[in-house]
């Protein structure tokens, strides 16, 4: 019989391939390391062990100039406690070399208690078909993609990680350690996993989802000349008091038509569109200016601050404030 202490480690096997991405292999590994080390020095036995998983053994080259070590191969015996498959920059053509790794997927993910496929790893589980009628998040510059070639998964583009049944997905990069965080934190509490959070300098749990990062209204954009004229003299005039009314009469159509129009070739309703052209131009003058509050919310054409503080925690859910002081170092 296992002892207490070994029935609680966690065994946690991460697969890697050439030119996976190396920080989602290192972050987590980062987050488990020190959860160990904090374990320890309760007088407890270490609560992971990692192993690196290829389908070769030995050196496997990263994005990077790093390589990592794969000590195991891919196998169906002597499965882990939890499973992270790692994401790449071309995902597409790695998962169509990679589908050893795919079949592998298909015949194990449902066998282990956890299996999470990091960052544009998503695409492994999508091509096993094992996220069909599921959630899933994905990096937020390949979730379009994903919906396009996977359109019965319901792909979640603004979601830090997903959990559905035993099958996790995580947003782009540095959501491999936020996912990372939430298994210590399910293992062996809210306490260890803010130790960790500490130790790595970053929130246990973070405001807001990664469209904070994303370009999602240039993806906005429709190829349909008229309602494209209309979106691009949006943001050429943000700082102007823009209403849908004035956007119906840049279009030469009746207000009721043109929202049907606009919501149909955009996918989104006008004032949303107008609402997040708004909030991008803040983010811009954010990230460019020490300009006052005020003055941002003049030039990106809202009426007060306060207004524009209110509209800007709806879409991103943090403050402007917060925005600058947590993602920008201010």
């Amino acid at each position: 019989m296992l002892s207490s202490e070994a029935a609680t480690r966690r065994t946690i096997d991460i697969v890697i391939y050439p030119e996976f991405k190396s920080f989602e292999a290192i972050g987590p590994m980062t987050v488990f390391t020190y959860a160990n080390k904090h374990l320890e020095a309760q007088g407890k036995a270490p609560g992971y062990e990692v192993r690196i998983v290829s389908t070769r053994l030995g050196a496997i080259p990263s994005d990077t100039l790093m390589c990592l070590d794969a000590s195991r191969t891919l196998s169906e015996e002597s499965l882990p406690h939890s499973i992270m498959v790692v994401g790449a920059h071309e995902i597409e053509r790695i998962v169509e070399e990679q589908s050893e790794i795919v079949e592998w997927s298909k015949r194990v993910a449902l066998k282990v208690d956890r299996f999470a496929a990091l960052c544009s790893g998503a695409f492994f589980l999508a091509a096993a078909g094992l996220l069909e009628g599921k959630r899933a998040t994905t990096h937020w510059r390949m979730a379009e993609v994903m919906q396009q070639k996977y359109p019965c998964i319901q792909v979640d583009i603004d979601s830090i990680f997903i959990r559905e049944g035993n099958l996790w997905t995580s947003a782009g990069v540095s959501a491999s350690v936020d996912l990372a965080l939430a298994f210590v934190e399910s293992d062996f509490g809210h306490d260890l996993a803010l130790q960790v959070a500490q130790d790595l300098v970053i929130f246990l749990k973070r405001p807001g989802g990664q469209s904070q990062f994303s370009a999602n209204l240039t993806s906005q954009m429709t190829q349909t000349s008229g309602m494209r004229a209309v979106q691009e003299w949006v943001l050429d005039n943000i700082d102007q008091k823009i209403s849908v009314s004035l956007m119906a009469n840049q279009a030469s159509m009746s207000l009721r038509n043109f929202t049907r129009t606009f919501h149909k070739e955009v996918g989104i309703c006008p004032s949303e569109f107008l609402e997040k052209a708004r909030i991008d131009k803040v983010r811009r003058l954010l990230c460019e200016s020490d300009l006052p509050m005020k003055s941002i919310a003049f030039k990106c054409g809202f009426a007060t601050a306060d207004q524009m503080r209110n509209v800007f925690k709806k879409h991103l859910s943090v403050t402007p404030k917060q925005y600058q002081e947590r993602f920008l170092g201010v």
